[in-house]
């Protein structure tokens, strides 16, 4: 544990000392579970947007608002790649930073891909990754200025596949815990799903993203786990999805058949779809009717 204080310490100095508001925290405090020794090395391509891949340590990257404005709300943010990259300022970043207008803190999770040399168990590292990141945040609330029930995840594409898949198996224990904060719920109180792989091994699958995580010939048990349409349970947490009718990478049907699946199980949810946009929108400054995406999802999650 001395050496995850050491990191909390730095992380939090990093805050009052640098230019920027973020604080960076590794998820794990010694070992990471599920790693191997590979000759793999993280990498980070800075173009128009910034893109993250071969994840070596796992981490959250917070972004808070001023105390004058926070709510005690917070937003777990998974940016979306197919599971090859991270779309980390696209998806992540900037989604944190326009939560923070709100009052909302936001955190993005930097978790490792399943398409890394440096894994065992590769299909589970991801959701390994994202339920110990919302353990950790609720673990640190009271350092976040953060209401322990009013702590949320969102997710875009793969990322959103990752969000969907921790609130259908939060409580799945995949590892064996590495320290008390690995005893923390890892149950989000709310899910945002935009553009989000749902349906695997279906018509409108993305098959990009269920060959990155299960490869070429996976098991019906583990498609079926990862088909989150049929994961719904009966203490789901209130949801609400965004799409475009026009994404031809991840079908609209997607999010359909999860909305669908959330009503028959009585889960308080919302849907917006919207007739142009494609896929990958990002914030959709340049899109008219989708730009107001973000202000739909902070109105619903102050109306929870």
């Amino acid at each position: 544990m001395r050496t995850f204080a050491f990191f909390l310490i730095l992380g939090l100095a990093f805050t009052t000392s640098g230019r920027s508001q973020e604080t960076i925290i590794p998820l794990w405090p010694n070992e990471v579970p599920l790693r191997i020794e590979a000759d793999e090395t993280e990498i980070q391509e800075k173009g128009d947007i910034l893109k993250i891949s071969k994840v070596q340590v796992p981490e959250i990257e917070v972004y808070l608002p001023s105390k004058a404005n926070a709510t005690g709300q917070g937003v777990l943010i998974f940016p979306g790649g197919g599971y090859h990259i991270l779309a980390y300022d696209w998806e992540g970043r900037d989604i944190a930073k326009m939560l923070n207008t709100k009052g909302i803190a936001g955190i993005v999770v930097k978790n490792r891909l399943p398409t890394s040399a440096s894994l065992e168990k590769n299909h589970l590292a991801p959701l390994v990754d994202a339920q110990r990141a919302l353990r950790l945040v609720k673990s640190m609330a009271k350092d976040f200025n953060l209401d322990t029930d009013k702590i949320g995840i969102i997710g875009f594409s793969a990322g959103g596949h990752l969000t969907a898949s921790l609130g259908a198996h939060y409580d799945k224990e995949l590892i064996a815990p590495v320290d008390e904060i690995d005893l923390t719920k890892a149950k989000p109180n709310f899910i945002a799903l935009v553009y989000p792989v749902i349906q695997f091994g279906a018509a409108s699958t993305h098959m990009g993203s269920q060959t990155a995580l299960l490869g070429e010939n996976p098991t019906q048990e583990w498609i079926d786990f990862f088909s989150l349409e049929q994961q719904v349970r009966d203490d789901h947490a209130p949801t609400i999805l965004f799409h475009s009718t026009d994404d031809t990478a991840v079908p609209v049907e997607n999010s359909l058949s999860l909305y669908n699946a959330l009503r028959q199980k009585n889960v308080p949810s919302a849907l917006h779809i919207f007739p142009h946009g494609g896929h990958g929108f990002g914030l959709a400054p340049e899109i008219p009717l989708v730009n107001a995406w973000p202000k739909l999802l902070t109105d619903w999650i102050r109306s929870l």
